[in-house]
């Protein structure tokens, strides 16, 4: 598919530069960016050339937030239903409710949240709204000295969406996440650094490389599946209610990884070599998905 809102490059390495691409207007978010960068996450999970994705702005910018430029329902959404929670459960997928009732950020970041390779945030400059939100479905966020992020939404009048209600609270704390939504506050990148947001923050011309260079750390002379399983072990088993749970999947991920690539790692190891592991993101062990 090719995109309209999104830039991708591919090193040899297998990592994967998608750039938010509308640096005109510094990357603002619309309905057609979500619909693009949906498609991306849930493509990527079937393409083994991809290894680790690495998310950054054209421009000066990140993200500057939804475009709220659009006429009538900025966030794209029909004024003309009234949804229910039961609508957002049993309808979930009806085009009525997809298109005209679901968060847009929301598709996005259960795409990213589903995706079985890393996922790293390289924030070059201003990332608002949406542009904040995004990035908390990635695993780690790396910010550029010019970088600016907020949590935006109460000044104007709206709610924190993209799923920031469960993903935000997890990774700075609930006193943290609810002074970042209340205050609507503008963080400096040290100030998210402080506050556990951001790994680390890098001048702005070096901040990809950081990146990259991070995602390869990640990926190189690693098991492509045990890498899936592992992202996908720690998003949802830190989620259940007992430990049990993570225990009857971390059984299932040992017993197949250890009869898969597992073999060539302790080989590998014993000979004192690199591994050269053949198993295929695109190609899971039988019980994955196991939720």
């Amino acid at each position: 598919m090719e995109y309209t809102t999104l830039a991708t490059e591919l090193d040899d390495d297998g990592i994967l530069l998608l750039t938010l691409n509308r640096p005109k207007a510094l990357n603002s978010f619309t309905v057609e960016m979500a619909d693009e960068l949906e498609h991306f996450f849930r493509s990527a999970n079937d393409d083994d050339a991809i290894r680790a994705v690495v998310v950054t702005g054209a421009g000066r910018a990140f993200c500057a937030g939804m475009d709220l430029t659009k006429e009538g329902n900025v966030f794209g959404l029909d004024e003309s239903q009234e949804p229910t929670l039961a609508d957002l459960t049993d309808r979930l997928e009806d085009e009525a409710i997809h298109d005209g009732v679901r968060d847009t950020g929301g598709r996005v970041t259960l795409a990213i949240y589903d995706c079985t390779k890393p996922v790293i945030a390289a924030i070059n400059g201003p990332a608002v709204g949406i542009g904040a939100t995004m990035t908390l479905a990635m695993d780690v966020r790396l910010a550029s000295d010019k970088a600016r992020i907020g949590f935006v939404f109460g000044k104007i009048a709206i709610v924190p969406e993209a799923c920031s209600s469960w993903f935000l609270p997890r990774i700075v704390g609930m006193p943290t996440a609810l002074e970042w939504v209340y205050s609507g506050d503008i963080l400096t990148p040290d100030e998210a650094k402080e506050g556990g947001l951001v790994r680390s923050v890098h001048p702005v011309d070096e901040l990809v490389a950081e990146a990259k260079a991070l995602a390869l750390r990640f990926t190189q002379h690693r098991s492509p599946v045990a890498v899936a399983l592992a992202r996908q072990m720690l998003w949802r088993n830190s989620a259940q209610p007992h430990p049990i749970e993570a225990h009857r999947v971390d059984s299932l991920a040992m017993f197949y990884t250890s009869r898969g690539d597992g073999k060539e790692g302790v080989r590998s190891f014993l000979e004192k070599r690199d591994p050269a592991y053949a198993s295929k993101a695109s190609q899971m062990p039988t019980f994955y998905p196991w939720w």
